[in-house]
């Protein structure tokens, strides 16, 4: 059970990545558009800055999400490494609890804050505020049960491994 939901997240948690690096770069280009329709043509986009903010609140998220997966977000370890075993594995489920717990919150109020501002209108794009606000409680979710799945692979012994870029060993 747990290897197949462990093969899922890293799959998703993979694809998160991906779309997030898709989301950066149509920002980039937004941007770029905007800068150029400014300065070359004193025309700047109406659409642009909306745009650029509604995919960065998504690629964010979603980055954020993948990033609880992959345990690829910044942390101090030296006050874990430098306690016992017992005290390390209770110390990192204490922190996925916690991370869970954000997400739960994500969830639960960015959900509240897309259900509230979805009548709102974007003028400059016409698309619902809602829907530029709804990776939040999307990524909250993916929060709580990747927390929940590194609970479970901690708890049963499995090994943990974070995802570490090689240059900082």
């Amino acid at each position: 059970m747990i290897g197949t939901l462990t093969r899922i997240t890293h799959f998703a948690a993979d694809w998160l990545v991906r779309i997030s690096a898709v989301g950066l770069v149509l920002m980039t280009a937004i941007i770029g558009w905007q800068v150029f329709g400014r300065y070359v043509l004193n025309s700047t986009p109406s659409w642009s800055e909306q745009a650029s903010l509604a995919l960065m609140i998504w690629y964010v998220s979603l980055a954020a999400a993948a990033g609880v997966r992959e345990g690829f977000h910044i942390r101090i370890v030296a006050l874990e490494n430098a306690v016992g075993a017992k005290t390390r594995l209770w110390m990192r489920i204490a922190s996925n609890i916690i991370v869970g717990v954000c997400g739960i919150a994500m969830l639960v109020w960015g959900g509240q804050l897309v259900v509230k501002t979805w009548s709102h209108v974007i003028p400059s794009l016409g698309i619902p505020r809602g829907l530029a606000y709804l990776g939040l409680p999307i990524a909250g979710a993916l929060m709580a049960l990747f927390s929940l799945e590194r609970i479970f692979e901690e708890v049963s012994g499995e090994q943990v491994e974070d995802e570490e870029d090689p240059r900082w060993s």
